[in-house]
């Protein structure tokens, strides 16, 4: 929903030396192929199938930082995963800071509508609350510096490390993720390199199956 949970997760990841995984990235990875492919040859259903076994694969893993999509909590199981497997933090960002982000993205397959402004709102009012009712933590999403939310994040969940370098790559090399990341639209779904070499079918490309963790920072927006 373009909170910046890819973001932030990849930098908290690399604060802490551990794996970093971004559903959507996931999916087009193992597909070949962008998720507005996936939806146009699948639907969104076709979709929120592929992103239910990634999650339960990658949430059985241990020791992982994880950024989800932002329609992953539409599906109860998916929610049960996320609450149970981890630590989940919702980046709680405004509706009108996630419309600055967002409005210009054209690979948000939920926002391709005529008016997108409108489809945002009701993504975000049917989401948010199922945000809220998972989450473990709760931080502001747009407050300060990529390299000071992830030092929030750490802070929260105990886990500080050495105060952050004004340098750290994480806020330059991070920071076309801020937009890309979530939307609303699954907005997840506009996730953004696969390889444009790739197949065009994503039935061509392995399905998932499953597994995750427990106690690990896992960013949601």
């Amino acid at each position: 929903m373009g909170a910046g949970k890819t973001t932030i997760g990849r930098t908290v990841a690399r604060r802490l030396g551990r794996p970093f995984f971004d559903t959507d990235h996931e999916i087009e990875s193992r597909c070949g192929v962008r998720i507005t492919t996936i939806f146009e040859l699948e639907g969104e259903d076709g979709f929120r199938r592929r992103e239910t076994r990634i999650l339960d694969e990658l949430t059985q893993r241990s020791g992982i930082v994880l950024a989800t999509g932002g329609g992953i909590v539409l599906r109860p199981e998916n929610r049960e995963m996320l609450r149970a497997r981890g630590h989940v933090i919702y980046l709680d960002a405004t509706l009108p800071e996630l419309w600055r982000r967002v409005r210009r993205n054209r690979n948000r397959p939920l926002l391709q509508v005529d008016n997108p402004r409108a489809r945002l709102e009701a993504l975000f009012c049917e989401r948010d609350p199922l945000y809220r009712d998972i989450a473990h933590l709760i931080m502001p999403a747009h407050a300060g510096t990529v390299a000071q939310a992830a030092a929030n994040v750490l802070a929260l969940l105990g886990l500080a490390t050495d105060p952050a370098d004004p340098a750290d790559p994480g806020d330059a090399s991070d920071a076309s993720d801020a937009s890309d990341a979530s939307d609303a639209s699954d907005a997840s779904d506009a996730s953004d390199d696969s390889d444009p070499g790739a197949p065009s079918n994503p039935g061509d490309a392995p399905d998932p199956d499953g597994q995750t963790a427990a106690p690990d920072p896992a960013t949601h927006d």
